[in-house]
């Protein structure tokens, strides 16, 4: 390797690792049922953080009143109290979520329910999308496909299997 050679790849390095890849940004919106929840979704969520799957950025509950009017707290204060109750998603706020989009997400619900939302981000795509970066490609579509409508669709795949064996 040259001098050149190696004065390039460390520019490289060091360009990829103060310019680090953001992978794909999601959310969700998710209402509560009425009956208490039993911890199983959070420990979930948990654990794909600490695998380093995801990176919570923002987690919210939002209750709709009667009247139209909404309220939102953070995750880590869910008795609205000021005391932090889940102490693992203290300072999850990214300043993504405005309060139109909270407004959005109660109209999504019926008055006196709740829905939470999270906005997370796809930290496992950093390495593939840097790299694309840095071989010049650019994202020109990008889609999710419910996960109920998948599951109607595998359905009906194998009823129409099992029809054709049938025959």
């Amino acid at each position: 390797m040259t001098e050149q050679d190696s004065m390039t790849e460390d520019s490289m390095t060091e360009e990829s690792m103060t310019e680090e890849a953001v992978g794909p940004i999601d959310y969700l919106a998710i209402e509560l049922p009425s009956a208490r929840m039993r911890g199983e979704g959070l420990a979930a969520l948990v654990d794909l953080v600490d695998r380093g799957i995801i990176k919570v950025l923002d987690l919210r509950a939002v209750t709709r009143e009667a009247d139209g009017t909404f309220t939102a707290v953070a995750i880590t204060d869910l008795d609205n109290d000021g005391t932090l109750d889940l102490a693992v998603f203290d300072g999850v706020e990214s300043g993504m979520l405005d309060d139109d989009d909270l407004r959005q997400a109660a109209e999504l619900i019926e008055p006196g329910k709740v829905v939470t939302l999270l906005l997370y981000e796809n930290t496992w795509a950093r390495p593939f999308v840097g790299a694309m970066r840095r071989a010049g490609a650019e994202l020109i579509a990008s889609g999710r496909i419910p996960a109920d409508e998948v599951e109607a669709m595998l359905d009906a795949l194998e009823a129409e299997e099992a029809q054709a064996q049938a025959t």
